[in-house]
């Protein structure tokens, strides 16, 4: 039930963005910069942002060089390079846009470990170097094996270690903060709690249903463009689309005194990954323990894979250091059949940015610029 002055003030845009992520948040700021005159409205389902943006462990990732070597195994070479490049893009259209202070950007070093079934990787760096140097003008990865002693890994676990020389940390808080603050400067409007249950295109405009929680009927948006960013969520909107689900699980402990290592690590492809934050240890990963489990859109914790990175951290990161864990928590990713996201104009007036395979954070102000350039 709308009063006339809320059906004239609050209901009509121009353009409608779902979901409140660094995708939604860069597809809204990148519209209102080639659009000023144009009204842009973002709608959460959350109080917060409530996928991956500031669930993740705060990597800006290119890629180590397994993982790359996995998807030139899956992938053409083409294909893995395009990904390269657009997470190259991504992270620094991030940078420019928001600024090295205002996201946290710090690089204090990228290594990935390497176990005794890894050590074949070091005879093909020389191959991963000249595959990517097109990309970066430089060699990406170097063996720093010598590191192992005085990060204090255990020698017996870590056999080799490679540095990658264009990866960096971001406080993911920050940039989300300091990304909501530069949208609603430019006049963009962000409605959260406001959960999309469906859509339906017109000749002339969208409408976007939503729950209310007060009122006995649906509140319908009207738009003359939605863009759909809800990355792992988008299915609950959209029919027939590769978008799988993956659960992130995080655990970060307690200050650890003497702590010997700073920067961002990674190991056994990408699929774990840990780094030092403020004098403690963020680890996350393992959703290849248990893909069935963690094909999920429920926030909840994994106990055997949140054991399985205690032990990794015992074992592997800190043997012998005592540690308690302070906060534990998942996120939501997206994947698919490959590792390209879906940028793709659905419709007449519909744009889709989803299944950002775990690089949201690199690729998402890349992708949000793709998207407002589907508008002449």
């Amino acid at each position: 039930m709308l009063s006339i002055w809320e059906r004239n003030s609050f209901i009509r845009y121009d353009h409608i963005i779902l979901g409140s992520g660094i995708v939604g948040l860069m597809s809204a700021y990148h519209l209102k910069k080639k659009f000023p005159t144009h009204s842009i409205l973002v709608l959460e389902r959350g109080i917060l942002p409530s996928g991956a943006s500031t669930k993740n462990a705060g990597f800006a990732c290119m890629g180590s060089p397994t993982e790359l070597l996995d998807d030139l195994q899956h992938s053409s070479q083409d294909e893995v390079l395009e990904l390269f490049l657009l997470r190259k893009s991504g992270l620094s259209r991030l940078r420019s846009i928001l600024g090295d202070d205002a996201i946290g950007y710090q690089a204090n070093g990228s290594h990935e470990l390497l176990f005794e079934e890894d050590i074949y990787i070091l005879d093909k760096l020389n191959d991963l170097n000249q595959f990517l140097y097109s990309a970066l003008d430089t060699n990406a990865f170097t063996v720093s094996s010598e590191k192992i002693s005085s990060f204090q890994f255990n020698p017996q676990k870590v056999k080799a270690m490679i540095e990658n020389t264009c990866e960096g940390e971001i406080d993911t808080g920050k940039m989300m903060s300091s990304l909501i603050r530069l949208v609603t400067s430019l006049g963009i409007e962000i409605k959260t709690g406001c959960e999309v249950v469906s859509f339906q295109e017109l000749s002339h405009e969208v409408n976007i249903v939503c729950k209310t929680p007060f009122q006995p009927n649906d509140l319908v948006f009207k738009a003359s463009n939605l863009f759909i960013c809800t990355n792992a969520f988008a299915n609950q909107l959209l029919h027939n689309y590769d978008i799988t689900p993956g659960r992130g699980q995080v655990f970060i402990t307690r200050p650890i005194q003497n702590l010997a290592f700073k920067g961002i690590f990674h190991f056994q492809q990408g699929y774990y990954y840990f780094r030092e934050y403020q004098g403690c240890i963020l680890f996350g990963g393992g959703r290849n323990k248990d893909f069935e489990k963690e094909a999920s859109t429920n926030f909840e914790l994994n106990e055997l894979i949140q054991e399985d990175l205690k032990q990794k951290l015992e074992e592997i990161i800190i043997p012998n250091t005592p540690y308690e864990i302070d906060l534990q928590w998942t996120g939501i990713m997206a994947f698919g059949k490959t590792k390209q996201p879906i940028i793709q104009q659905y419709s007449d007036r519909v744009f889709l940015g989803v299944r950002m395979g775990g690089m949201g954070v690199a690729i998402g102000s890349e992708v949000g610029y793709r998207l407002a350039n589907f508008l002449a």
